[in-house]
Formats: structure tokens, C-alpha cells, sequence
């Protein structure tokens, strides 16, 4: 479903990603993990060409986005549903609105198709009281669960969650990554979730990749990753060592 290869960016003389080779399955649920400045978010945003690479490339189902023009890359990302990690909510709209936003864009509901999907949404997340608030009303736990309703409205075949608990406490956390479990529909999305929680992905992810220092050190199963003989791997994934190698 999508294919990362050979990614590599540089900012001036920083390299962020170094010929990133990543491969994504249609239906799974892929997590991405590692600490913080490995190149995660920098990595999601190249899959949905928001960014644009100094070299390689990301193919989703088979086209090239980087090589797409503006009209068809507008037609790929219509595939795409993305929660942004500061939230990226329209501080004008009201919870309702930002929902909706995307059926609108999208020219393919009427009103009452739109109004019926968008409350639905809402009361699944826990937000149906909540629609006629703006975003500078809502806790951040609030924003996040309209985020992740926003980025599930449309039923994209492609979810992609930028770390979607940042900055959350324990509790509101759990409930973020119950709702992406929840909303994942197997053998039809195909779901990446970034995040350092590897206790909260255990339970959500089929596969996980390991991003360090801007390289993939793992691309596995938690059983592999469990059972891995690589010292960072094995510590982060197990919270056994000393921790000096992260």
C-alpha cells in the first residue's frame, strides 16, 4: 500500500532522514517509534507530500507522490485522512464544523448526509455535547478527539496519527488509542501511528518500525523486536539496560 524508499532530507547541514527504506501494508496498523528528533513526523509528512524529500521517494499504491502534479496529489491526499500532532483545528469553526470540514471539501455529501455522518462521529468519540464549541474552549484532550474524529470523517482508506496522545495525561491517553483502535477498520485502513508510548502501540499495532538518528533500526513484529540481539532495539522495546545506548 506504501512504499518508502531511500528517503532522505537534510535541513542546511542536518540530516534528519538517511535513506529511509519503509514498507506498509494494506489493512495493518504500522507504529513508528523513537525518541524524540529521529525524523518521525518529519517521515509522516513525506508520505503525504507535505514535505518534500532531497532524494527517494513515497509510492502509495504504486504512484509516486513526489512525481504527482498538484491535481492529482490533491486526488491521492483525498485518500488520506491525517490527526496533526498540534491539532490543526480552524479556531473560526465551531467542533462540528472542523469535522465536517472534509466531507465538505470532498463535494460528495449532501447537508443531511454530512449532518448524520458528523454527529455520529462525534458521539463516538464522546463529543456529541461538545459540537457547538470552539477549539479555545476545549481541554486538549477535547482537541485531540476532534482531531481524530476530523481524521476519520471521510472513512480514508489511509489514517496517519502524529503522535496522537502528545502532551496528554495517562488516562485521556488510554482513551485516544481505545477510539484509533476502534475506528481502525481491518483489511480496508491502512493505519500508521507515530508515538514514544511503545506500552500504549503494544495493543494497536501489527508491526512496528524503529526510527533512530533519522535510519530505520527495525522493522518487525513485537515478538521480533521482543527477541532482537540489537542493544537499542532491545532496550527500547523491553526497557531492559542501561539505557546509555538511547
Amino acid at each position: 500500500m506504501i512504499q518508502v524508499r531511500g528517503l532522505t532530507v537534510k535541513f542546511d547541514t542536518l540530516t534528519v532522514l538517511d535513506n529511509v527504506d519503509l514498507a506498509i501494508q494494506r489493512g495493518e496498523v504500522l507504529g513508528i517509534l523513537g525518541p524524540g528528533g529521529a525524523g518521525k513526523s518529519v517521515l509522516i509528512k513525506l508520505v503525504c507530500a507535505l514535505l518534500r524529500p532531497t532524494s527517494g521517494t513515497v509510492f502509495i499504491a504504486g504512484e509516486d507522490v513526489h512525481a504527482l502534479n498538484s491535481q492529482a496529489l490533491a486526488r491521492v491526499r483525498t485518500q488520506i485522512g491525517m490527526l496533526f500532532q498540534n491539532y490543526a483545528l480552524f479556531d473560526f469553526m465551531t467542533v462540528f464544523q472542523n469535522v465536517a470540514f472534509p466531507l465538505q471539501q470532498s463535494g460528495q455529501f449532501s447537508e443531511t448526509e454530512m449532518r448524520t455522518r458528523v454527529l455520529a462521529r462525534l458521539e463516538q468519540v464522546g463529543l456529541l455535547h461538545a459540537q457547538a464549541l470552539y477549539p479555545n474552549e476545549l481541554s486538549g484532550g477535547m482537541k485531540k478527539r476532534v482531531s481524530l474524529a476530523r481524521a476519520t470523517i471521510t472513512e480514508a482508506p489511509i489514517l496517519l496519527y502524529d503522535d496522537p496522545t502528545a502532551g496528554l495525561d495517562p488516562v485521556t491517553s488510554s482513551k485516544i488509542f481505545d477510539l484509533v483502535r476502534a475506528l481502525h477498520r481491518p483489511n480496508e485502513t491502512t493505519t500508521v501511528v507515530i508515538s514514544h508510548d511503545v506500552d500504549r502501540l503494544r495493543g494497536v499495532c501489527d508491526r512496528f518500525a524503529l526510527l533512530y538518528h533519522g535510519t530505520v533500526l527495525f522493522q518487525g513484529t513485537l515478538k521480533e523486536a521482543m527477541e532482537s540481539d540489537h542493544p537499542i532495539v532491545h532496550t527500547f522495546f523491553t526497557g531492559e539496560g542501561d539505557g546509555e545506548s538511547l
